[in-house]
């Protein structure tokens, strides 16, 4: 398994994490139409993954996450989650702004400045989405 993961590489699991939680099987022909890329490249991407222990696919078949590929994905997905949630509410810019954004610096932000965002966005979400008992 590779030691350190790139921003597409990351991108492709977040892809494939998501599809998979919509239920169908996921295939590179859905990957490449998700993402908007060509099938060539989403074929090599797939290989990789797959190399580096993060995937498994039969010959053109499904793609399944293993559970590093599972693990890596839900790790991006949540800070994509997080960071879409406070430039949504915290720094209040549009829907479409927050999440081209939040799929940038998903892979950048460092663990502190993720962890205090973190607690930010807790504390908004505590006192203004949380219906009183």
């Amino acid at each position: 398994m590779a030691d350190h993961i790139t921003q597409s590489r990351e991108d492709y699991l977040e892809t494939i994490y998501d599809l998979m939680k919509e239920g169908e099987s996921v295939r590179s022909v859905d990957v490449a139409n998700a993402l908007g890329f060509s099938r060539a490249s989403v074929s090599r991407a797939i290989g990789l993954l797959k190399r580096d222990g993060y995937i498994e696919q039969e010959r053109y078949g499904q793609i399944t996450l293993t559970e590093a590929g599972k693990k890596q994905a839900q790790s991006v997905r949540r800070r994509h989650d997080l960071l879409k949630y406070f430039l949504l509410h915290i720094v209040e810019v549009d829907e479409k702004t927050a999440e081209e954004d939040a799929c940038k610096m998903e892979h950048i932000v460092s663990p502190q400045t993720l962890a205090r965002m973190a607690e930010i966005s807790e504390d908004h979400l505590e006192r203004f989405h949380t219906k009183p008992r």
